[in-house]
This record gives C-alpha cells, structure tokens and sequence, in this order.
C-alpha cells in the first residue's frame, strides 16, 4: 500500500528509505525537492537513478487538498474550504498584516470540546487529521498568495493537542531545516486548555509559542462557556502555563473574547488582571464574532475601557483587529455552511 509522504519527518522518513535498501542520502533528496523545490512528482527528482525514483512512485503519493470554496474579504483575509480524501471539508484562514502574512491551520474535523461561542464543534467531531494533511493547508494556502507565509498558528477546527502526535510531527516538518525551515517562534498552538498535554509540550521545549483559550477568570463562567473547564479548571490551567513559560521562553498568550453581558464587565478585566500578573503571560482581547446568535459583540468603548483596566494593573494586553467578518471568518463557519 503506498503512503502519504508528507506524513513522514525526515528521521522517519529516512527510516523507511533504509527499509528499502535505498541509500541512506535518498531522504534529503527527496526532502530538498518536496519542501524547498516544491516538487511533488517523483519523475521530476532529475538527481535521483531511474530506479530510485520507480521504486518511491510503487511505494509513496502526495496526497492533494480540493479546493471547494474561496472567500476573500475587503480586509485581504482569506478564507478556504478543502475538501479531505474521505470528503470530509476543514478549513484554513491567511491573513496579510503588513510584512507578515499569518496562516491559521486546524488540526481537526471537527472539534470534540464544545466552546459555546464557537462554530468548530456545532456539528460535533469526526476525526484528527493527518500530519499530511495539516502540512497540506500550508502548502496549498501559499498557492494564493504571492506574498510568502511567515507566522503559522494551530488555531483553526479541532483542539491541536488532542491530536498531539501528528501536531509534533507536523511542528517537527515546519521548523525542520532540511523542510520547511520555518524560525520556532513564528509557530503558534492554541489551545482550549488540556493540562496534561500542555505540561507534556512544555517537557519537549520546542522554542514554540503556546496561546490559551481563557475567555473567563472565575471557574463558574468559564465551565459555562467551555465545558473543559470541568475538567482541567483555571487554578490547574494557569499552573501548567507557568510551566510552559518558565525562564527566557516565550510568552503565553491567553486569548479572551469579549461576550457582552458574559465576561466584559470592568470587575472581570481587575480578576483577569489579578489572575495573570507576575507571570510571563500575555493577553490577546478578542471581539466576539458573530458565530452564535447567544452572543453579542462589546461596543469599542466598552472594549477599549476593558483593555485598559488590565494594562493599568499590570498585564500586556492587546485588542485584536476585526478580521474577515465579511466572510464568515470564525473558525467553523465556513465550513458549517457546507454542511
């Protein structure tokens, strides 16, 4: 059976050139034609023998992502639907900021937690996706945009550290200098906060960032709105942040929503504040996009008021830009309109 070769890492890889009694130097060949030539055809591998390239063609494919829908918003955002070889639909996001063009990857089909201001799960989970497939959405994305990709974040459909190994492996294929090459710290995972595996990524010291879904400071609102709450409360969440941000590592970014009514209120921003300080952590204020009618979006005023109460007392805060909201451009959206 031939297998995808955009699953493989280079050690693994490398693995299973030997098991060929291929050479040894095969793997970086091929490594060197797949990611940094961008070839996806064997017979065009010209330093390949003849039989080196018959023997790869009887034994790997590349696997390719369809192309179901494009959406492209006044802002230069971009949204995409890929239809998967099950036809299965994911989605993935691009979003141009200056010199930066970030990448949102989901990890997913699907999502198995349940946030309730969020698209992704409505239709509950399916599968994990492969490490070929979440390399596919990079690949596939550049193909739209001239400009290069230089930050990529895991923060589309699914939970990426309930699909952990083939995330570390994708991770392992995007910084890998003999692949993609991408520097560590332009690689971002969000997550909805599963403890263990966070305490278990901060063991790997990757030189990857880490973002946190937050959206509440208090265990009552926050099982209410993420029902993983339930499970790994904040108390436990926030000590498994240290861990990941001890010493000169990067940053954790905890990402808030702002759901008017919910978690706006200028008490909420003092406990944010008293939750975060005097650790090496960061909060990205996010406005509520229209993803579910049980929310509503915080006047500007209101937002601006609510950042600046937790700057004052002593937390970096940011409020993130509106992006894509002419397209559907929360996560799930687009592809819950496909279903």
């Amino acid at each position: 059976m031939q297998k995808d070769i955009r699953n493989y890492t280079f050690s693994g890889f490398e693995a299973e050139i030997l098991k060929l009694k291929l050479p040894k130097y095969t793997a970086k060949q091929v490594f060197v034609w797949i990611y940094q030539k961008k070839v996806d055809n064997f017979s065009a591998m010209s330093d390949l023998a003849k039989a080196t390239r018959v023997t790869l063609e009887d034994n790997f494919i590349f696997s390719d992502l369809e192309l179901l829908k494009k959406e492209v918003s006044r802002d230069g955002t971009i949204k995409i639907l890929f239809k998967l070889h099950d036809g299965f639909a994911i989605e993935t996001a691009m979003i141009p900021d200056k010199e930066r063009l970030t990448i949102c990857l989901s990890s997913q089909v699907g999502c198995k937690f349940a946030c309730k201001f969020c698209v992704s799960g409505k239709n509950g989970f399916e599968r994990d996706l492969s490490v070929s497939e979440m390399i596919g959405q990079l690949v596939a994305g550049q193909e739209h945009f001239e400009q290069k990709i230089t930050n990529i974040v895991f923060m589309g459909i699914g939970e990426p550290l309930d699909n952990f190994d083939n995330l570390l492996n994708a991770i392992t294929i995007l910084t890998d200098v003999k692949a993609l090459s991408f520097p560590k710290r332009k690689v971002c995972v969000s997550t909805s906060g599963l403890v263990p595996k966070i305490r278990e990524l901060a063991k790997r010291d990757l030189g990857i960032k880490l973002s946190i879904s937050l959206h509440a400071s208090s265990d009552k609102v926050r099982s209410a709105i993420m029902p993983v709450n339930k499970k790994y409360p904040i108390k436990e969440l926030i000590a498994a942040a240290q861990e990941f941000a001890q010493g000169d590592r990067n940053p954790v970014t905890f990402e808030y929503v702002l759901l008017k009514g919910v978690n706006d209120s200028q008490a909420d921003a003092l406990s944010l504040a008293k939750l975060l300080k005097g650790y090496n952590f960061k909060v990205n204020l996010i406005p509520c996009n229209a993803g579910n009618p049980e929310f509503k979006a915080l006047e500007e005023s209101s937002a601006a008021r609510f950042l600046k109460t937790v700057k004052e007392n002593g937390v970096v805060c940011t409020l993130r830009s509106s992006r894509g909201f002419d397209i559907a451009a929360a996560c799930g959206q687009l592809r819950a309109q496909h279903i």
